[in-house]
């Protein structure tokens, strides 16, 4: 209780600035915090034992969310790379209700599929990115290629050019999110990653989202000094159905608020294999990241990272292998950086998308909107959007 009334006491004197809501001064305290201080006393750490035990910090809030065991099978879950759903471990928080908070589930070294994904594939072509609006087409039509050699050698060549992979902010899936009118449409459409979708299809089942239909992805691309501003993710057309998030790398805290901005958040760390379910009456709450967390002094990534993934895997599996020279180039961008994939369903069964005036229908997805991370040394990021605040 020490530390966490130590974090209270160091937010209740930070000086409130001229029209800042209780979210907002939250957001700027844990945006300052330093690691290792008490700063970080009030923050919930589900993967941490105490949390199961109602000890540690917040764990008042702390409550045993039950997952749907049968409805997901041990060798569908094993095809995503995930431990049965007997294993899982899930939490809520009390006033939050549809929210539910998995620590790692992955099975040793999956995760390095799911990495390499986000790095390699999904930021290929003809998804949709934040280098689009600056760059040419063919410039950015394989960002993996254009950049390994310079993340293989990152240690060797401290003063080089960052590579494209290091610039990139966000990337678009499915259905692609248009920042500048904050809503999706028939149009902006390109094939949902079928691992993806399966991988989405078995954490909805397991949380009681049967039929769960990924159709939409953000990918955001964390460095150490990003930040995700305050936002409320309502652009999906039917709300019924959970906001999937998915953290790899290293860690971030994130911030949990109300329904209004005047609603103080709960902060919690998120890890690398961590796995955040928004739905019901959470479904529309506000949220935010503000801090990045670099990894303890001598360890470039977290523990859960290190195991390589198995050389065997099921027939049927949707994961892929990863070869050592890909996951080499994986993990010295992971070093100093953290990736989020967010998956959402935004149409209801047999819903269509409302008719949209056609000079909206005929603008370029590629050039449409600016990354919603604040990156210090991003060239965007006094133009940062937040998805639908």
């Amino acid at each position: 209780m020490g530390k966490m009334a130590a974090a209270v006491g160091s937010v209740a004197t930070l000086a409130t600035e001229p029209g800042e809501d209780a979210f907002r001064k939250l957001f700027r305290f844990y945006r300052q915090s330093r690691p290792g201080t008490p700063d970080l006393g009030g923050v919930i750490d589900f993967s941490a034992a105490h949390a199961a035990r109602g000890t540690g910090p917040g764990a008042h809030k702390v409550i045993v969310s039950q997952l749907s065991v049968s409805s997901v099978s041990d060798h569908d879950a094993h095809r995503a790379g995930l431990q049965p759903v007997s294993k899982w471990r899930a939490y809520g928080l009390e006033g939050y209700p549809g929210f539910i908070f998995i620590p790692n589930p992955f099975l040793p070294g999956y995760q390095w599929h799911w990495v390499k994904q986000c790095l390699k594939l999904y930021s290929q072509k003809p998804n949709v990115c934040n280098l689009d609006k600056h760059m040419a087409k063919e410039e950015t039509r394989d960002l993996w290629e254009q950049s390994k050699e310079f993340l293989r050698y990152k240690e060797v060549n401290k003063r080089r050019p960052r590579s494209l992979l290091e610039k990139l902010r966000w990337v678009t899936l499915g259905y692609h999110y248009n920042w500048d009118s904050k809503k999706y449409s028939a149009d902006h459409y390109t094939p949902f990653p079928s691992d993806l979708a399966f991988l989405s299809e078995q954490i909805a089942a397991a949380c009681g989202f049967q039929g769960f239909r990924a159709e939409a992805g953000i990918l955001n691309y964390y460095r150490l000094d990003s930040t995700l501003g305050i936002h409320v993710d309502r652009s999906e057309l039917d709300h019924s159905k959970p906001l999937l998030s998915f953290s790899f790398g290293q860690s971030a805290i994130f911030l949990l608020g109300g329904l209004k901005r005047d609603e103080a958040p709960t902060a919690m760390f998120m890890h690398s294999g961590d796995i955040m379910v928004m739905s019901g009456s959470s479904r529309l709450l506000n949220h935010a990241v503000p801090k990045v967390l670099p990894s303890p002094e001598g360890k470039s990534l977290p523990c859960c990272l290190e195991t390589p993934l198995p050389a065997v895997l099921p027939r049927d599996s949707v994961v892929e292998p990863c070869s050592v020279e890909d996951w080499k180039v994986c993990a010295s961008y992971l070093e100093t950086a953290r990736v989020n994939m967010t998956v959402r369903q935004v149409l209801a069964t047999d819903q269509d998308f409302p008719s949209e005036p056609r000079e909206e229908n005929k603008r370029d997805i590629t050039a449409e909107g600016f990354c919603h991370l604040d990156d210090k040394n991003s060239p965007v990021k006094r133009a940062r959007l937040n998805p639908d605040s």
